[in-house]
């Protein structure tokens, strides 16, 4: 099975913190990084009074089910020092988002696939284009990139990043 995951970080080391928090998602082997995408330096969405983030996407290979996919996730953040609460759309030193898996759609209370936001979303829609921007969307039944084009150019801003990681 295959899925894509959105990566962002806004506090401390921001390039570490996804580079480790990617590392350690595939270190035990039931997730297998496919592709990532560069990374981007992106303006803040919905609240605003925060430091602009360091997002990526990775395309994976699991077995995992999506909620077994989303626990481990979790369980990565945590051992990332993120605490659970906080303020809404607010600092986070990792976030990691199940954006899509396969073509799946699921909702319960801990999990929307396809992520709920992910068609307003520049900082999700850019790097999965960067990886695959045919990939369609379930619901919408449009392409990433068709997404992505269909977003005000003057909103959310995003821009190319030279750092990377090894991993």
């Amino acid at each position: 099975m295959w899925a894509f995951i959105s990566i962002g970080s806004n506090m401390g080391d921001r390039l570490r913190n996804c580079c480790e928090g990617l590392q350690a998602l595939c270190a035990d082997g039931a997730v297998q990084l496919a592709a990532r995408s560069p990374f981007y330096e992106t303006a803040p969405v919905d609240y605003l009074d925060q430091d602009w983030f360091l997002n990526a996407a990775a395309k994976i290979h699991t077995e995992l089910a999506p909620i077994d996919l989303l626990v481990k996730m979790q369980a990565v953040q945590a051992a990332a020092g993120r605490k659970r609460g906080g303020i809404r759309f607010g600092p986070r030193l990792l976030d990691l988002d199940l954006i899509l898996y396969e073509s799946q759609v699921m909702r319960t209370p801990e999990l929307t696939i396809p992520h709920e936001r992910m068609h307003k979303r520049r900082f999700v829609l850019q790097p999965i284009c960067d990886i695959d921007p045919m990939v369609l969307h379930p619901v919408l039944g449009q392409t990433v990139q068709t997404l992505l084009n269909q977003l005000p150019e003057n909103e959310q801003a995003l821009r190319p990043c030279s750092l990377n990681c090894s991993f």
